[in-house]
């Protein structure tokens, strides 16, 4: 029992070291941070439900593991081979775009859920 608490224990220090990789490697992931504690800040004042709350923590949570995820590959592929690849290059490409479609995504969650709100607060 105690070797499974032990190994139970390893794995969320790999995962904290993951996070810690990107925080300190991932400019953009840092921007998502950034853009999270805004989220979170806005969703405050403007006293959001918690319906909403699920919905904006949906979206910010499938920016961040589509980061993660995209920076996965970029480090695996240029693990494999530091030569440009062909294949290798629409990968990397296809990750940035999940990236890109999952902050799109959220763009228009926070809209929805923000947009309305703030709009009656300016008006």
């Amino acid at each position: 029992m105690r070797s499974l608490l032990l190994s139970r224990v390893r794995s969320f220090r790999y995962a904290l070291a993951g996070l810690r990789t990107l925080a300190a490697t991932q400019p953009n992931f840092r921007i998502h941070l950034l853009a999270t504690g805004g989220v979170i800040l806005a969703g405050a004042l403007l006293g959001i439900s918690r319906g909403d709350w699920l919905w904006l923590a949906a979206a910010v949570f499938s920016v961040w593991l589509a980061e993660a995820f995209n920076t996965a590959l970029e480090l695996l592929a240029d693990a494999v081979t530091t030569e440009t690849h062909p294949l290798i290059g629409r990968a990397k490409d296809c990750a940035a775009a999940a990236v890109l479609i999952s902050a799109a995504g959220a763009l228009v969650v926070g809209g929805l859920v923000l947009g309305p709100r703030l709009l009656e607060r300016l008006g």
